[in-house]
């Protein structure tokens, strides 16, 4: 039996939305199921197979597109980077982020169980409540003691 790679997995995913196939938003999808944390546009555009030819309008079309179709979410970043991540499929409901402050690495971390009790003032509705735990990831902890700075470096 042979194993369904992120393409095949993508692909299957957009034919399940009865939108037209193409190669970029199989491409861009592909990565994003790659990864394990939430990327950038420029993320996303370099880990595209040298030779693939999608320009970055086309790149954050197909990024804007698979949030609205369900199949990535994006995340604001305290840097206000948006990053996009096709976890959205793993989470069947509201979870939390966790942002590094150092790096600006983000996760998508496990269901959360209950809704925080946010009051709103008369006449206003909550649409969505979104919960990012900050704090330093693994990478950019303190090493045998000493903290490795406050630089951003590629992950």
């Amino acid at each position: 039996m042979s194993k369904t790679t992120p393409l095949d997995a993508a692909e299957q995913s957009i034919r399940l939305t009865g939108a037209k196939l193409t190669r970029p938003r199989v491409l861009v999808l592909s990565v994003l199921l790659k990864s394990e944390r939430a990327l950038t546009h420029h993320e996303v555009e370099s880990r595209l197979p040298a030779g693939s030819d999608v320009n970055r309008v086309t790149i954050y079309r197909v990024l804007e597109w698979l949030t609205e179709q369900g199949l990535a979410h994006k995340i604001a970043g305290e840097d206000r980077v948006w990053r996009f991540n096709a976890a959205a499929h793993q989470h069947t409901g509201p979870h939390a982020h966790f942002e590094c402050s150092d790096c600006g690495q983000v996760l998508c971390l496990e269901p959360v169980q209950a809704k925080p009790a946010v009051r709103l003032p008369a006449g206003f509705r909550q649409q969505a409540v979104e919960l990012t735990v900050k704090g330093v990831c693994a990478d950019c902890g303190p090493v045998h003691g000493k903290s490795r700075g406050h630089g951003r470096h590629q992950h």
